[in-house]
């Protein structure tokens, strides 16, 4: 999916009896904090301060689409214009209201107050918003309300995109079970699905000089691919670009790919290292045909603008309060710790190449899922840090140490009967996910 700056639409509501030079400099400050930002900023710089103004507004807005509706609130009003607004706009609403000085004279903006209202009829009108109160120059007030806004543009590209099943689940892995119905009335991504013997059976007609050319790019990040099974080599080559091709050429957003046995079985390669390519290509794929997992990775790719690892979590150590995320060889390579080497693997369990072997550079992570835990839909989100640390096992994994205490998370993760699969981005995308969560009207569980 191509990434877009956000849109931003603002509207600076205010009323004539208060102090409007004052005011009008306030506005100023607010908008020349949010042109720092890397978003489309649109709408006018003066003072909306009457019904007729506020429906221009409404019509600008209503050709040119923003992702949000920032109601800066620079002086108190009524909740009139900032209603009719979110209604007449139904985009998601972020009020700013300033903090003005105590210096014993007039009350000169009264903003506060004009939050206050505003969020009180919105709140009887049926309308969600957000807010901050914070000074117009105040670079924690934009980058809130620059979180909310990716957050909406998240929401937004979800319910256009379109994502493919290859294959049938694994039996026995019900954390991969999804409605297709069901996801769309909730967020409307559309979801098809293909066979997956379909698929394989065309695997090998790429053509030859086309799998040769990822093979010297592969052969210039591993140290080792000389010493891969040939043929399997390149069968897995053709796997990435059939993957590719055809997320492409229908334009997919995304694939969750039943990954073993029959790859080995009956094409004779590994998955993994196709689908890690997809992964650094920003086209997120999932192993075990785990659609929600593949709609997890592309939330946490659009919130970040950078590939996502959809990983297993396979050890929890309560002593140093870390964990391993790992998976056979699905991390995309960017992920990989610059100060070790990249190798080419077979396998451990099926002994056919190709997948990556790395360990995850030392950074900040957010992980996340979308869960269907216990007949309830949610977004699971946790953080911690990437250590460096010796590989774990084959494949590509890192160490990370929680935010939480470790035992807390394993608690969580049995206890709450969450999936088996968890997306992870580099960045701390936490206050964005509550963001998105409460779009989507579903809870959160902080693990």
């Amino acid at each position: 999916m191509k990434s877009r700056k956000p849109v931003i639409g603002v509207a600076n509501l205010a009323r004539t009896t208060f102090d409007i030079p004052f005011a009008e400099s306030k506005a100023g400050q607010a908008w020349v904090s949010l042109n720092s930002l890397d978003a489309v900023i649109i709408g006018s710089q003066e003072l909306l301060c009457d019904g007729e103004a506020v429906q221009k507004t409404i019509a600008y807005f209503k050709k040119q689409k923003p992702d949000i509706l920032l109601i800066i609130q620079v002086t108190f009003t009524d909740a009139m214009m900032t209603v009719e607004l979110a209604r007449q706009l139904q985009i998601p609403t972020f009020i700013w209201s300033f903090p003005e000085p105590r210096e014993g004279g007039r009350l000169r903006l009264n903003s506060f107050c004009g939050l206050n209202l505003a969020a009180h009829a919105m709140g009887k009108a049926g309308i969600e918003i957000e807010y901050t109160y914070q000074p117009a120059d105040s670079p924690s007030a934009v980058n809130k309300i620059f979180g909310f806004a990716r957050a909406a543009l998240t929401v937004q590209q979800i319910s256009e995109s379109r994502l493919l099943v290859i294959g049938q689940h694994p039996d026995g892995f019900d954390t991969c079970v999804y409605d297709k119905a069901d996801l769309k009335n909730w967020c409307g991504v559309e979801v098809d699905q293909t066979d997956l013997m379909t698929f394989l059976e065309q695997v090998p007609s790429i053509p030859d000089e086309e799998m040769m050319e990822v093979h010297r790019q592969l052969n210039s990040q591993v140290v080792n691919l000389a010493e891969m099974e040939e043929d399997p080599l390149k069968l897995s080559l053709k796997v990435y670009l059939s993957l590719k091709r055809t997320a492409i050429d229908s334009q997919y957003d995304g694939l969750a790919v039943r990954c073993w046995p029959e790859f080995f079985t009956e094409l004779g390669c590994a998955a993994c290292g196709a689908m890690s390519m997809m992964n650094e290509d920003r086209i997120p794929c999932a192993c075990e045909a785990d659609l929600y997992g593949v709609l997890t990775s592309l939330m946490l790719q659009i919130l970040s603008d950078s590939p996502v690892f959809l990983s297993d979590l396979v050890d929890i150590d309560t002593e140093d309060n870390t964990g391993v995320f790992w998976h056979c060889g699905l991390a995309p390579l960017s992920m990989a710790d610059p100060d070790k080497e990249v190798r080419a693997q077979i396998h451990t369990n099926r002994k056919k190449p190709f997948l990556y072997e790395f360990t995850l550079k030392p950074g900040r992570i957010t992980f996340a899922r979308i869960s269907q835990s216990q007949h309830e839909r949610k977004i699971i989100i946790g953080a911690g840090e990437v250590i460096a640390a010796p590989m774990s096992f084959t494949g590509t994994s890192g160490v990370v140490r929680f935010d939480s205490l470790a035992a807390d998370v394993l608690d969580a993760v049995i206890n709450q009967k969450l999936e088996h699969h968890f997306s992870l981005v580099y960045g701390d995308y936490r206050a964005e996910l509550i963001a998105v969560a409460k779009m989507l009207k579903v809870p959160v569980e902080l693990i």
